[in-house]
């Protein structure tokens, strides 16, 4: 397949090395300079385009003559506010209605879900102001079949849990956990390409939900970070348990990693 990924970052990069090991032609998009060499080295064809938040680019025609496209960029909403991210994919959609895209991945979030105590589903409400809800209804909105994959807190490589809260005072360690490693992320792509999951909407989490507590405590055993310092919540602190079963009933993909606890990480 003709693949192009917009966002080779953290989650952008290893996916497009992985699809090129794997037969696939792969366009790849970043919005620095500095990298445009490494994603040529790992067999990507390598595009220099930046959303502020219109797209610049004189290559952005060329990026899109493919089959697949795969939107990897972060909103970044808490630098730019809400709209940015939306206008940013607003001012992409002429560019894909005119180019040979037939399939669209979005890899949105499942902080589009409320915290509702109890577990979540692809069936239960949403938060409509969210720009990740926003820009889905753009893309399902196109005469483009679209998949969304929402994704739990990406972890994997230098991502570890315990890394952001060491040392610190939290009240939040009885919170069960929705997380996916960058291996399973790229996995379900994957799987999506290659069956044609197309027109669906997927929670993309491990299957098992163990406590921050329990996960903070084993990344500081393995890694040296120092330990939270768990404090009892004075009041009922919200939650949500996102359920992956829509995925893995419909499509059969087997977690690499269903529990946290087992993730594996480098700092390479």
């Amino acid at each position: 397949m003709k693949i192009s990924i917009l966002g080779c970052g953290w989650l952008g990069l290893p996916l497009g090395k992985f699809l090129v090991e794997n037969g696939h032609e792969v366009k790849g998009s970043t919005t620095s300079e500095f990298k445009l060499s490494l994603l040529q080295s790992v067999g990507i064809q390598p595009f220099l385009l930046k959303f502020s938040p219109a797209v610049e680019g004189e290559e952005l025609a060329e990026f899109l003559q493919s089959e697949i496209l795969i939107i990897c960029i972060p909103p970044r909403a808490g630098k730019y506010g809400e709209d940015y991210h939306v206008q940013q994919i607003q001012s992409l959609i002429p560019a894909i209605k005119s180019s040979s895209i037939q399939s669209i991945i979005y890899t949105s979030s499942t902080s589009v879900y409320p915290d509702l105590n109890r577990e979540i589903t692809e069936e239960d409400e949403v938060i409509n102001s969210s720009a990740l809800i926003k820009v889905e209804e753009l893309l399902k909105a196109m005469n483009v079949q679209t998949t969304i994959l929402r994704c739990g807190g990406l972890m994997g490589m230098e991502r570890i849990g315990a890394k952001y809260f060491a040392g610190k005072h939290i009240n939040t360690g009885q919170i069960p956990v929705n997380y996916i490693h960058q291996d399973d992320v790229i996995g379900i792509i994957s799987m999506i390409l290659e069956k044609g999951f197309w027109g669906e909407t997927f929670n993309a989490v491990s299957p098992e939900h163990p406590v921050r507590e329990v996960v903070f405590l084993k990344n500081c055993e393995e890694y040296g970070f120092d330990v939270p310092i768990f404090e009892e919540a004075t009041e009922v602190i919200p939650f949500k348990i996102i359920s992956p079963q829509k995925l893995v009933e419909k499509t059969g993909y087997q977690f690499k990693y269903a529990n946290p606890l087992d993730f594996t990480y480098s700092f390479l």
